[in-house]
């Protein structure tokens, strides 16, 4: 799968390690991976979509050198 990534920037940090930030988004289709259970509720309308968003916020630290 392929996720859309967006650098968010880097910052030091008060200890002179650099932190950088990302945000990671895709999506899935649940069938896809055998998840073709429905729940639905009395008032009708199913309560899982098809698709499913996925969304990583990452931060990586490079640590100072000592």
């Amino acid at each position: 799968m392929t996720f859309a990534v967006v650098f968010g920037g880097t910052i030091k940090d008060p200890w002179g390690n650099m932190k950088a930030g990302f945000k990671a988004t895709t999506a899935i289709n649940r069938f896809e991976y055998g998840l073709k259970w429905n729940a639905l509720p009395e008032a009708g309308g199913a309560t899982v979509g098809k698709e499913v968003g996925i969304t990583l916020n990452l931060k990586f630290t490079q640590n100072k050198a000592s």
